[in-house]
């Protein structure tokens, strides 16, 4: 048995079974903290390391946004910037744009040591392990790429139960009185929460991308990755992903009264800032092979039976701010 199997079977005789999301945040903080979980190597491929055009696109939709809203100085952060990959491609953008990099300077929130060493390859920033912790001085633009699907979540079966794990690392039922069915994202609600605040305060925006759902629902939704391959998220805790879908829903209501833009499902985002184009610059004087492989990642990142509607893509952004590019028809 491994090390966390053991540290948490322990805790679970000695305290009783563990609520799920304490459960999904113990495992993840070890997974993440252990490996790149990226790539054809690891267990999952994300958007930006599938093709390029993603990051540059989030990086022409980011220049944008702060041309638009008079070019304040302000602080570009991302939220779980994985091996650095999205924002690598987004700053070759950004770096055409006049005053971008002496106005806008980078912060990554990643704990993760060996991620941060990853993400420091190819990026220079500032790291913070948790967003309280980045300098409340200015406004903020902020990137979460599938990031929100892997915070912790309860789930409630609104028969006065909820799910927990107990000895063998066994789904069991605990006592939760008034509650209704459904996954709650606690975590996830109070960042957005506090990125809210700082919104209000001194304006900037929110992009979230990922998979989930727009309106609250009944589900559930809990899944363990390993090796590309659907895996048991009781069984082996700290060697699987463990994510859930996104309620942007509880998101939008996290922000309170700030401006929401989306969701929209993310094949459509993108046709919106012009992903097709891209790909056909890209394709231009090309081989034969790299060409197709440019038209099979636009196939998988747009296409609805692919990523296209599974992943959406929301904003919030203060009300002075303008609408973020991607969201009007």
């Amino acid at each position: 048995m491994a090390d966390l199997a053991r540290e948490l079977a322990a805790r679970i005789a000695a305290e009783g079974p563990m609520r799920l999301d304490a459960w999904m945040a113990a495992c993840n903080a070890a997974y993440y903290a252990a490996r790149d979980p990226f790539g054809a190597a690891g267990d999952f491929v994300t958007a930006p390391e599938i093709s390029q055009m993603f990051g540059e696109l989030v990086g022409g939709w980011i220049g944008d946004l702060w041309v638009r809203a008079g070019k304040p100085p302000a602080r570009l952060v991302e939220l779980g910037p994985g091996r650095g990959t999205l924002m690598a491609d987004a700053q070759r953008v950004l770096a055409r744009l006049p005053g971008f990099a002496d106005a806008v300077p980078l912060a990554l929130v990643e704990t993760s040591p060996g991620l941060r060493a990853a993400q420091a390859t190819r990026l220079a920033a500032d790291w913070f392990d948790r967003v309280e912790d980045i300098p409340d001085d200015r406004p903020l633009i902020v990137i979460a790429n599938e990031f929100f699907d892997a915070l912790p979540i309860r789930q409630f079966d609104g028969q006065g139960g909820e799910r927990g794990v107990g000895l063998n690392f066994a789904p069991v039922v605990l006592p939760a009185q008034g509650t209704i069915a459904g996954e709650v994202c606690e975590a996830g609600a109070a960042i957005m929460a506090h990125l809210a605040d700082r919104l209000r305060r001194h304006g900037g925006a929110v992009l979230a991308v990922d998979y989930g759902y727009a309106e609250t629902t009944a589900l559930d939704s809990l899944q363990a990755l390993r090796h590309h391959s659907v895996a048991d998220p009781f069984a082996n805790p700290g060697e699987s992903d463990l994510t859930a879908h996104v309620d942007f829903s509880a998101l939008a209501r996290a922000a309170g009264d700030l401006r929401v833009s989306g969701p929209v499902p993310q094949g459509v985002w993108l046709a919106r800032l012009g992903i097709e184009a891209r790909a056909a610059q890209l394709r231009n004087g090309t081989t034969p092979a790299t060409a197709a492989g440019i038209a099979a990642a636009l196939v998988r990142l747009t296409a609805p039976t692919q990523m296209g509607n599974l992943f959406k893509a929301m904003a919030v952004t203060h009300p002075a701010w303008p609408v973020p590019a991607g969201f009007a028809a």
